[in-house]
């Protein structure tokens, strides 16, 4: 495949894992891909880690001050000069063959997103509703109105980190909403969903590492919580819309 991927990272505080998703990275994509890593003003030593590894195809970018993982990965997204930009967390492992497939996928449909496993027991994750396995099916792909539904009541597994957006729908995508304080993932699925750019990946591609500083935790939340970030799934549904 000759399109050049992005890579794009977000990165706070990650100094535990950085170096091991680096590696299962670098070791997938081409001589001319890149990754963009931008780092929300770490405290410890993520950035002499990323420095370390060496490698012409990191482009490090440091915020002065921390802007939250919302705006830093919108960054990273815009930084990227690739044709196709793969998302991707900082404390994660790629599963071998992840470029191609996800590359593929968002060459045809605009924007991608797949399946993943836990790093610890290789199985899916488990609906917070149901608690039956978690996946994208390929058939759902073009279910716009479902998967929105889903989206908004929070029963689908649609992760950043699993995502793949190709560059000339981002206009679609950033800038993100003023409004939008979490969850960039379900936004982008949100806006592939409204204008039928979304195609489901079933073969997991992600190693998800799930720990205490997770940006995106597995615990429950308190219902004032869980109602304020309906809403702003909801407006974000009606800019969506409009873009």
């Amino acid at each position: 495949m000759n399109e050049r991927v992005s890579v794009c990272m977000a990165t706070y505080n990650g100094s535990a894992y950085i170096r091991d998703q680096l590696r299962t990275i670098l070791e997938e994509l081409a001589p001319t891909d890149e990754v963009v890593i931008v780092d929300d003003s770490s405290t410890d030593d993520t950035v002499s880690i990323i420095v370390a590894v060496d490698d012409p195809r990191i482009r490090l970018i440091q915020q002065e001050s921390n802007q939250g993982y919302v705006r830093t990965f919108e960054r990273a997204l815009k930084e990227a000069e690739g044709d196709v930009l793969l998302l991707s967390d900082q404390d994660d492992e790629w599963i071998p063959g992840r470029r191609d497939l996800l590359v593929r996928a968002a060459m045809g449909s605009g924007i991608a997103a797949s399946n993943l496993v836990l790093l610890e027991s290789g199985e899916s994750l488990r609906s917070p509703l149901t608690g039956k396995p978690w996946r994208l099916q390929v058939e759902d792909s073009g279910r716009r109105l479902r998967n929105e539904f889903l989206i908004l009541i929070g029963d689908i597994p649609y992760f950043g980190c699993t995502m793949a957006v190709r560059k000339d729908v981002l206009s679609r995508i950033t800038p993100f909403p003023p409004f939008l304080t979490e969850s960039h993932d379900l936004w982008i699925a949100t806006v592939a969903n409204r204008h039928g750019l979304m195609t489901h990946v079933s073969p997991p591609t992600l190693r998800r590492r799930v720990h205490a500083s997770n940006a995106s935790t597995p615990k429950p939340r308190a219902l004032s919580k869980v109602l304020r970030a309906r809403w702003m799934l909801w407006k974000a549904y009606l800019v969506a819309s409009r873009r």
